[in-house]
């Protein structure tokens, strides 16, 4: 262009040099709205498949057989499979494009999907997910993003955050992906649709890319019920008929504590459920953490010596870490060569996964595998051939996308404290959402042992209609009222509180306690207190919830800023935890208590 502008100023008079630079400027214009269209083009093209889909292929299903054979289970059924299986003839792409440039394409499709073109269904393409099956988020940052349609300025979830999407968005009716420690529960739950991870090599891993063995399974999305229940017929190889057996749902409440979403919302709702259904024993509650540290001792070793992580909270966090040491480390078996030969580019957060990976000297294998076999046992103790243990799927809401909070400590170890059980014991779960809360999805999760795969299938398949009627009733239902009343007697109930505590009888504390505040709401001391009481029965929760209400009400209440910031580091949100301490410090500079709570959360965050 600039030197269109100097040929005219040099020759300003002679007409033909007018004529070329018009003609210039109208090549320079068509161009412009030519580049213009295709990208508006390519936009069109991503809103309209949500950015899920990575290719778009058609594998059509096997014939029909001839009348008088029964119609194949998932005919008329369409499907899309996670860009980490092999289809004959494409090249596998493992979410990255260094991988997909040195590998050759696959000269047979994968076992599970030839399984489920045997019976009818459609495969209709390849989708988007995280690098090499890290990360849980969904981001991507060389195929986009897929948008989830419950929440699009939020994460999908991942790493098979494509084939979430094409569900959610109605694209498809059920897709595959792959789960090692999260990543299709992860994604069923912030796009709001079921999510079935199996139990460990329960379905047949040829033709996939391990990220790491001991750990994938191949999972599987769908929006109905019966058309998981289906696919999970087919890829189980299950029996149509068997004996029904009665059902006994173990809540785990201490887990239930690291979800903010209200218990309206998950443990009554799933409670109410079951009252209206014929086969279901009463049901138990437990502090699963605690039971984890009796029966898995292996974890001795990995657990961090705390007195903020009381009643095995600390034991959730040690299981976590080993479930990732251990996807490193055969992680590292698998791909350490490729990584070194090729340097592959890689996303910020993926890369320091991957670095850690490769670079981390694994001393005692041994031990790592020890906790799996020990926790698959424990479960199986547990849950015996009827039990279904009941959590949430995942402790926090979908980030916000291109959040620097995407892989902070804090979110991943809440993540996978949670998502570790299933992963570490081989179990098979199940993510079932439960409607919304404060505009975000709610979902709960079932495990069951190991094996158990169709008798979790069948539980869904029974409850679902009951559970989301129950959904419905608790969305509209508002909580009860503060309810104040005489001063004196409150006071009395304080006293008998306080020397409840002080016998060690919490349960009984936080009973006169509760009585104090239904006579006067508006005294922080009531709240405090029973905070306190809650932090000793391990329900940091609600002891939370108690000092943000005394907060609210004595804003210079030291004591329930430490408190608070006890029940957040024991929930494992270090950031506000820090906030609190650092705050309690400010009333009290002196205060030795919060002083080390800030040392040691400042060394934990950074």
């Amino acid at each position: 262009m600039s030197k269109t502008l100097n040929l005219i100023k040099t020759n300003a008079s002679n007409p033909k040099v007018w004529i070329v630079a018009g003609i210039t400027v109208a090549g320079i214009i068509v161009l412009a709205e030519a580049t213009r269209r295709r990208r508006r083009k390519a936009m069109i093209i991503k809103r309209e498949d949500f950015g899920a889909f990575l290719e778009r292929l058609e594998l059509n299903p096997f014939p029909q057989p001839p009348p008088p054979a029964a119609k194949l289970p998932l005919s008329g059924l369409t499907f899309a499979v996670k860009d980490i299986f092999d289809v004959e003839g494409y090249v596998t792409g493992f979410g990255n494009p260094d991988w997909q440039r040195t590998h050759e394409p696959a000269d047979k499709t994968a076992v599970v999907i030839t399984s489920l073109l045997k019976n009818g269904a459609k495969c209709v393409g390849k989708t988007v997910m995280d690098e090499l099956a890290f990360g849980i988020t969904g981001e991507n940052r060389h195929y986009g993003t897929p948008i989830n349609p419950t929440m699009p300025s939020n994460v999908p979830g991942g790493s098979s955050s494509g084939s979430a999407v094409a569900v959610a968005a109605e694209l498809v009716d059920f897709a595959l992906g792959t789960d090692t420690i999260g990543c299709v529960r992860v994604p069923a739950s912030f796009c709001g649709i079921l999510g079935f991870c199996p139990s460990h090599g329960a379905v047949s891993t040829i033709g996939l890319l391990p990220n790491s063995q001991s750990l994938d399974a191949i999972g599987w999305f769908a929006r109905d019920p019966s058309i998981l229940h289906r696919v999970g017929h087919v890829l189980l190889q299950l029996k149509a008929v068997e004996p029904r057996k009665a059902r006994r749902l173990v809540f785990a409440d201490d887990l239930f504590q690291l979800s903010k979403v209200p218990k309206q919302k998950t443990v009554y709702v799933v409670s109410k459920a079951i009252e209206k259904l014929s086969g279901y024993q009463p049901p138990l509650h437990i502090k699963f953490a605690e039971y984890i540290a009796s029966n898995v001792p292996s974890l001795k070793g990995f657990c961090q010596h705390s007195t903020n992580l009381q009643n095995g909270i600390s034991t959730l966090k040690a299981l976590s870490s080993v479930m990732v040491s251990l996807q490193r480390y055969e992680f590292r078996t698998n791909h350490e060569e490729w990584v070194k030969d090729v340097k592959p580019r890689l996303g910020l957060e993926i890369s320091h996964s991957i670095l850690a990976a490769i670079n981390t000297t694994y001393e005692n294998v041994k031990i790592l595998y020890k906790v799996k076999t020990e926790m698959r046992a424990a479960l199986q103790s547990l849950l015996k051939d009827d039990g279904i243990l009941v959590l949430p799927t995942t402790a926090d809401p979908p980030l916000k996308l291109n959040s620097k909070k995407g892989y902070s400590t804090e979110f991943q170890d809440r993540a996978c404290a949670l998502l570790s059980i299933a992963s570490m014991s081989g179990g098979c779960q199940v993510s079932v959402p439960l409607g919304r809360d404060e505009g975000f999805p709610v979902s709960v999760s079932f495990i069951a042992y190991h094996g158990a795969d169709k008798f979790l299938l069948d539980t869904v398949l029974d409850m679902y209609a009951s559970l989301q009627e129950q959904v419905s009733i608790a969305s509209n239902s508002a909580p009860l009222p503060d309810v104040n009343g005489n001063m004196d007697a409150s006071e009395l109930l304080k006293e008998k509180g306080n020397a409840a505590f002080k016998g060690r009888q919490w349960n009984k504390a936080v009973k006169y306690y509760s009585e104090a505040i239904k006579l006067n709401g508006t005294n922080a001391t009531y709240y405090n207190n029973r905070a306190a009481a809650y932090l000793e029965l391990g329900c940091f929760q609600q002891a939370e919830e108690d000092c943000c209400k005394a907060i609210s009400l004595d804003k210079k209440n030291v004591k329930a800023y430490l408190r608070r910031g006890t029940a957040r580091e024991s929930l494992l949100c270090y950031k506000e935890a820090l906030e609190d301490f650092k705050h309690a410090l400010v009333l009290e500079p002196q205060n030795k208590v919060a002083n080390v709570a800030e040392k040691r959360l400042r060394k934990l965050i950074s």
